[in-house]
């Protein structure tokens, strides 16, 4: 006898409960459900395979979500996967963001519209490279020694009001209402993270099930081993897997069989690119591998998500960072991930490959295939200086505070940025003296407002040598790179600390916290003195203005030249830049950012400025993709 469970009808008599045969009444209508005999899902009675791929709506803007889904289904796709970003949706305690780029039920109901399923995973926690795994940094603030992803009080406390009011808003939209969510996720790879709190998990799932009731599928996804399995099994969700190409099929899905005995073969998250991190080569899957592999699994009748299918781009500075104990390596902002579709939505060679595949075991939709769209080549930007970060009628200052010690960015209440420590060096030091600090996660060190050196998280350069350091006046910004996405060690806070000169602790601490949500309020190109190259005496805001003549197209700004900072346009901030570390040289700029007319580029550059002072948009993308291919 096989069981069926999340059917959409409350009242089943034994005889419905024990046969496929489903009743043709509209009480039936819309379902999503598990056959156990059979190995299969039954989507509305019927049986059903999914092939989705993994589109996250927040890592584009809300103008490109019908062009990337109506992509994703022209390829055979029948589902897209995406979490939802707890840190995106409740910036601050309390403060609900739903609108704009943040609308969730906007982009379920796009889906929709485009013949696609949706497997929602909402997290609290979703990894997904994104800074501290989606989570708010406000968690840490309120609660610094909060135990993240923990049955711990506050942090279910603050994780309950937050799945109730995403799980609310999407009601409407479960399958069992009618709505193409067929189903939701509890946590995220739990498996991967030692706390292994079976408790949590629990927790977690009787608050989703409360909501969801039985419209939609419970389900879990870890890596395919039974040591993963075994801290991210949750009973009452079903359990699937993820792996890339670089593994054995029937022996991946053997793990999943440990705990998820019945029930049709899933793999949540199968890898067709992989994600890559500055001053590494760009990371690339080859087609043969991913096609070879993706064969296989629906050979064997798996239900497959592909992550990524597109990725996107981690605009201004949601980027995450991989790492744990003495090992730090932050994203690029580009989430290209290799995907079938590129960063800007196009085709590629994977794409056509893996529609072919699909078309093999599923009917393809009649529908016109995808081209590259045209983009915009509008060359050089002259960018003028227009004002110095450290200037003291700064608008950007968002956080002022004193004290004995430097305190974090989460205590001051800078999520993401930076923060200037000043303090004042003691007379009675040695000549010359070393300046040793734990800098989370990279440090300009400036002595009476004149660059002295750099410390840095990724390098693991935690002292310098200062010379005639006594009496005088010492600045260390701190940068924000990213906090850490995944692993035990994501109770990620920045700033600095353990400061010291010659062995004596530094104290009486200036803390001046900087955010640029808005740019607008730069003043015009000022008379101020900055000469192209280092910037010895502090980071800079660049301004030009650039002209489009008739309908704006996607481009590339290419920061060749350039030394590290921040790019805006029109307003948005695109994310961080870095050339000299690469493999990142240019920055996505979508059409919708720009207007015909006149068009605007601000520049925070904080170490080098092009001997050129010019940045161009040019109509290719420059990843460094020319790093050789590698299966995963």
């Amino acid at each position: 006898m096989w069981s069926l469970i999340f059917v959409t009808t409350l009242a089943l008599s034994s005889a419905i409960a024990k046969t496929v045969n489903l009743p043709s009444n509209d009480t039936w209508q819309y379902s999503f459900e598990v056959d156990y005999e059979n190995n299969q899902f039954l989507l509305d009675g019927k049986p059903f395979r999914y092939v989705s791929g993994s589109f996250h709506y927040f890592r584009a803007p809300r103008q490109y979500w019908r062009d990337r889904l109506r992509k994703m289904r022209a390829a055979g796709l029948n589902a897209v996967s995406t979490y939802v970003e707890w840190s995106l949706h409740e910036p601050e305690p309390g403060q609900f963001n739903w609108v704009g780029d943040a609308d969730l039920i906007e982009f379920l109901n796009i889906a929709q519209e485009e013949d696609l399923l949706v497997l929602l995973r909402p997290g609290p926690y979703i990894c997904a490279e994104r800074d501290l795994g989606g989570l708010p940094y406000w968690l840490l603030r309120e609660v610094p020694n909060i135990k993240l992803r923990t049955k711990d009080t506050a942090f279910m406390n603050y994780a309950t009001a937050y799945l109730n009011q995403v799980l609310e808003k999407v009601k409407p939209l479960l399958r069992g209402n009618g709505g193409p969510i067929i189903m939701v996720q509890i946590e995220n790879e739990y498996g991967s993270y030692d706390a292994c709190d079976t408790e949590y998990t629990d927790m977690l799932k009787e608050i989703v099930a409360q909501k969801v009731g039985n419209k939609a599928l419970l389900y879990t996804t870890d890596g395919a081993s039974a040591s993963m399995l075994r801290c991210g099994f949750v009973p009452g969700a079903y359990a699937t897997i993820d792996f890339g190409t670089s593994v054995n099929v029937t022996n991946s899905f053997q793990s999943m069989r440990l705990y998820q005995p019945r029930g049709p073969l899933v793999n949540s998250e199968f890898y067709p690119g992989w994600l890559t991190h500055w001053g590494e080569t760009f990371q690339r899957v080859k087609t043969e591998a991913v096609t070879k592999t993706l064969r296989e699994m629906l050979a064997l009748g798996a239900s497959v998500n592909i992550y990524m299918f597109y990725g996107g781009t981690n605009f201004a500075f949601t980027s995450g960072a991989n790492g744990g104990v003495g090992v730090y390596s932050p994203q690029i902002t580009s989430y290209d991930y290799d995907a079938p579709l590129t960063e800007a939505g196009d085709p590629t060679d994977k794409y056509f490959a893996i529609r072919n595949v699909i078309g093999e075991y599923l009917s393809l939709p009649n529908m016109s295939l995808p081209t590259a769209s045209p983009k915009g080549n509008y060359g050089p930007v002259l960018l003028e200086p227009t004002q110095k970060l450290f200037d003291s009628q700064s608008s950007f200052v968002v956080s002022w505070a004193t004290g004995n010690k430097p305190e974090t960015f989460e205590y001051l209440s800078v999520n993401q940025g930076f923060v200037l420590y000043e303090t004042d060096l003691p007379h009675s030091v040695s000549d010359p003296a070393i300046l040793r600090a734990i800098v989370k996660d990279r440090a300009l060190v400036y002595v009476d407002g004149r660059l002295s050196g750099t410390l840095s998280r990724i390098d693991k350069m935690f002292t310098i040598p200062l010379e005639s350091p006594y009496g005088r006046r010492l600045s260390l910004l701190v940068e924000n790179q990213g906090r850490l996405n995944f692993g035990n060690e994501i109770h990620d806070f920045k700033g600095v600390s353990n400061v010291t000169i010659s062995g004596t602790s530094l104290i009486n601490w200036n803390m001046t916290g900087y955010a640029f949500t808005d740019v607008s309020s730069l003043g015009d190109v000022s008379t101020i003195d900055v000469e192209s190259g280092t910037l010895h005496n502090g980071p800079v805001f660049l301004r030009g203005r650039f002209t489009i003549i008739g309908q704006p197209l996607d481009t590339f700004l290419d920061t060749t030249g350039w030394g590290k900072g921040v790019a805006f346009v029109n307003g948005h901030n695109l994310g961080r830049y870095w050339p000299l570390v690469g493999p990142q040289i240019t920055l996505y700029v979508p059409a919708p950012y720009l207007r015909t007319g006149e068009n605007e580029l601000i520049l925070l550059e904080l170490e080098y400025v092009s001997q050129t002072r010019k940045m161009k948009f040019q109509s290719v993308p420059n990843l460094n993709v020319g790093s050789p291919s590698s299966d995963r």
